[in-house]
């Protein structure tokens, strides 16, 4: 009877607060650790909630099962996000109340990742405390502990699940013994070399704290069974390496703006950065076009800007069929393209790269001319190896760079990540289906990643000889090795329902996953720039 008389009368003094289906707002009650609330959902028709527009195409076909697989997953779009959402709070936030009994405690977060700041800043009901830091969030999520309060239980099958984590899990930090700060006596340890440790702390967000994670990356929304991927950091040989810390990124980039530049591996790259990201606040999208593959979000309170380039070859481009992806590309392999590189000349940070479009059948120009061509299958046409097409391509991207009067950014190469097909190529029947890292004496860079990786160095070297003459700073950002001993971390048969007709995809990453590795790798470079800078 209680009960009831609350129910009636709390909507009086309280207006706003609506008691919403239990089915909403039920979580499990044995929710230990964050990688607990990761949970796979059931499949939905063409109307479902998916953050991230994607368009479908076939994989590319090459014919040389030993070379690097090409994926069709390549040409997802970027986030798309309509502005509108923000003018409607009843749909883009959500409410959570504790006993109404007690003070209440309002913790609104938007739904959409790129709608606005998090939390959101809003006046309170009286009676409610507003949820504004992490430490709050710690310290409330203590208190219910504390005061024993009963856990809701686990969602059922049918259960509408919304993208909400419980608040003891919504700041999880890294232990300081982990995330602590580089020392001056490790500034020249190689951060590149290393192997996979465990780390029992991982992750620090999930596919439902994190709204920027495509479909094609979604490996826990699909069912992968083992969560063991998640739960391991990159020890380097005679130092530590930092787990990405928000705020502190958050601080080195406040006033300043960075941009990725390549193909949907970039994208997964910087996807990563924003769930990263995610546990401090998330960006507001303030794209100029409506092009998918050209998007710009902003961090307001820190006046910080993310931009995406599609750039798959890195050089200008054209399709002999504008509607089949699967035919061959004409590259002007010494032309630049003008759709990133007169753009990012304002930019601080260009992290640029390139990988697996090399490996699709392309038609090969220089000077205008045809030289030859990669699987193009014509007689008349020398055939040629993706190997040139790639050391002409970062050789003139890097040249673009060096030619742009007012550039002063620092530009990253973030370096080839290899794929992990095993028992087949991708189209027949490859999968990637470990569930552990390699250890360091079980995987070895030869053969065509080997090759790749050769090139890119020296490409690297060569610009940097250029670059000084300019003072302009390119650097290396080595994730060749450490990511060719995880063939646990791609989403394989996870990045699809089952019925779908889909290949294994064994070159994207998935979220969280190993990728997540690629920003404490960034951040701890960024920061020894700082430090170089003020020496």
């Amino acid at each position: 009877m209680a009960i009831a008389v609350l129910f009636t009368i709390i909507p009086l003094y309280f207006p706003s607060i609506r008691f919403l289906p239990k089915k909403v707002y039920e979580y499990s009650s044995s929710y230990n650790s964050i990688e607990d609330s990761i949970i796979p959902t059931p499949p939905t028709d063409s109307r479902s909630q998916n953050h991230f527009q994607q368009k479908d195409s076939e994989p590319c076909s090459h014919g040389d099962d030993n070379s690097q697989a090409c994926h069709g997953d390549d040409d997802l779009l970027a986030p798309k996000i309509s502005k509108g959402d923000v003018k409607k709070p009843s749909n883009s936030s959500e409410r959570e109340f504790l006993d109404p009994k007690e003070p209440q405690v309002y913790v609104e977060r938007s739904r959409n990742p790129m709608e606005g700041d998090l939390p959101i800043e809003k006046t309170p009901e009286k009676g409610v405390q507003v949820i504004s830091s992490p430490s709050q969030r710690d310290m409330v999520a203590s208190e219910r502990s504390e005061n024993g309060r009963k856990k809701p239980r686990r969602p059922r099958d049918n259960d509408v699940v919304t993208p909400k984590v419980p608040e003891k899990n919504v700041m999880r930090q890294p232990s300081d013994s982990v995330a602590s700060k580089v020392s001056e006596s490790d500034e020249n340890c190689d951060i590149f070399s290393g192997e996979w440790v465990p780390n029992p702390e991982g992750p620090y967000y999930t596919n439902l704290t994190c709204l920027a994670i495509q479909e094609h990356q979604n490996c826990m929304k699909f069912g992968r069974p083992d969560k063991g991927f998640m739960k391991w950091r990159w020890k380097p040989d005679g130092c530590e390496l930092p787990v990405f810390d928000p705020y502190q990124f958050l601080e080195l980039v406040r006033g300043k703006s960075m941009a990725f530049v390549g193909d949907s591996v970039a994208r997964n790259h910087m996807q990563s950065l924003i769930c990263l990201l995610s546990m401090v606040v998330y960006p507001v999208d303030v794209s100029n076009t409506t092009d998918q593959n050209f998007r710009r979000w902003e961090y307001i309170s820190y006046n910080f800007t993310i931009s995406i380039f599609w750039s798959p070859y890195l050089v200008r481009t054209q399709q002999t069929d504008p509607n089949d992806e699967t035919r061959p590309f004409n590259l002007y392999l010494d032309e630049f393209n003008e759709d990133w590189t007169p753009k990012i000349e304002g930019f601080d940070y260009v992290i640029i790269s390139a990988g697996q479009w090399f490996f699709r059948p392309s038609m090969f120009y220089v000077k205008r001319s045809l030289v030859g061509c990669l699987y193009c299958l014509q007689s008349n046409v020398t055939q040629m190896t993706a190997y040139y097409s790639y050391r002409m391509a970062f050789r003139t991207a890097f040249r673009a760079i060096n030619s742009l009067k007012n550039y002063r950014g620092i530009t990253f190469l973030r370096t080839f990540a290899p794929s992990h097909f095993e028992n087949g190529p991708w189209d027949k029947g490859g999968d990637c289906a470990r569930t552990r890292p390699f250890r360091r004496d079980e995987a070895v860079l030869d053969g065509a990643n080997l090759d790749i990786s050769s090139i890119q160095m020296k490409e690297l070297e060569i610009a940097q000889i250029e670059g000084t003459k300019r003072g302009l700073r390119f650097r290396l950002l080595d994730t060749t090795q450490a990511m060719l001993l995880r063939p646990d971390g791609h989403p394989n048969k996870y990045g699809h329902w089952p019925f779908e007709n889909k290949t294994n995809d064994c070159v994207h990453w998935c979220l969280p996953g190993p990728i997540d590795t690629w920003n404490d790798f960034l951040l701890e470079m960024m920061k020894r720039e700082v430090r170089n800078q003020t020496k």
